[in-house]
C-alpha cells in the first residue's frame, strides 16, 4: 500500500507543479490540453468563425471550450465521449462510444445537413505501461477517428488527432497524405517532456 501511495503522490505532485495545470486553473479552462490546441492553431490557423466541428473523446471538454471561446461562440460543435461532460453553451454533447455505428449516426443526425469542417481527437487509450499493448490500442483509436473524419468531413476540411510515436505511425501518416492536401506531425510545447504523444494536423480534405 505504501508504494501505491508514493506513486499516486508523485503523480499528484507533478500535476501540482505543472505550469500548464496551474495556468489552466487561473484561466478557467477545464484541462491543460487546451494549450496544445491553442499552440497547434497558432501555427496552423485551423479555427475560423462559423465552422462545424466534431470533438472525439471530448471529456472534460477543454478543446470544445477553447474553440467556443476562441471563435466567440461562432461555432457548431458536436462532442462525444463515453465519460460524462458538463454542459457547454454551443456544444451538443453525445455520451457514447464513437466506435459504435449508432453513435456515429447520432452525430450525423445532430449535425443535420451541415458538412463538418473539423474533426479533432485528443483521445488516448487507458495506458498500461506496456508499449506492446498500448501502441496497438492507440493506433486503433487513431485509425477509427480517421475513419470518422473521412465519413463526415466536407471538401477542404481538417483533422487533428493525437498519436503516440511507435509502430504503425509512419504508415498512418502516409495514408493520411493520400486523403489530405497538407499533413504535418507536431509536438506542441504543452506536451510533457518525455511523453511520446504527437499530433497529426491534416488540412484540405479531398473527397
Amino acid at each position: 500500500m505504501g508504494k501505491l501511495r508514493r506513486t499516486a503522490g508523485s503523480w499528484r505532485d507533478r500535476q501540482e507543479r505543472d505550469p500548464y495545470v496551474q495556468q489552466a486553473r487561473r484561466d478557467g479552462w477545464r484541462s491543460r490540453a487546451v494549450y496544445k490546441l491553442e499552440q497547434i492553431n497558432q501555427k496552423e490557423q485551423i479555427l475560423r468563425p462559423d465552422m462545424v466541428c466534431v470533438d472525439v473523446g471530448s471529456a472534460p471538454g477543454g478543446w470544445s471550450q477553447y474553440v467556443i471561446k476562441k471563435l466567440k461562440g461562432r461555432a457548431r460543435i458536436v462532442a462525444v465521449d463515453v465519460l460524462p461532460m458538463d454542459f457547454l453553451l454551443g456544444v451538443d454533447f453525445i455520451r457514447g462510444d464513437f466506435l459504435d455505428e449508432t453513435v456515429f449516426v447520432q452525430i450525423l443526425n445532430t449535425l443535420g445537413d451541415k458538412g463538418v469542417d473539423l474533426v479533432m481527437s485528443d483521445i488516448a487509450p487507458n495506458i498500461t505501461g506496456n508499449r506492446v499493448v498500448d501502441q496497438p490500442r492507440s493506433m486503433y483509436l487513431v485509425e477509427s477517428a480517421f475513419e470518422l473524419a473521412q465519413r463526415s468531413l466536407k471538401q477542404g476540411g481538417s483533422f487533428i488527432c493525437k498519436m503516440f510515436q511507435g509502430e504503425g505511425i509512419d504508415e498512418f501518416v502516409s495514408d493520411a497524405r493520400k486523403s489530405f492536401g497538407r499533413v504535418k506531425v507536431m509536438k506542441p510545447k504543452a506536451s510533457r517532456i518525455g511523453n511520446r504523444e504527437v499530433y497529426l494536423v491534416a488540412r484540405n480534405y479531398q473527397l
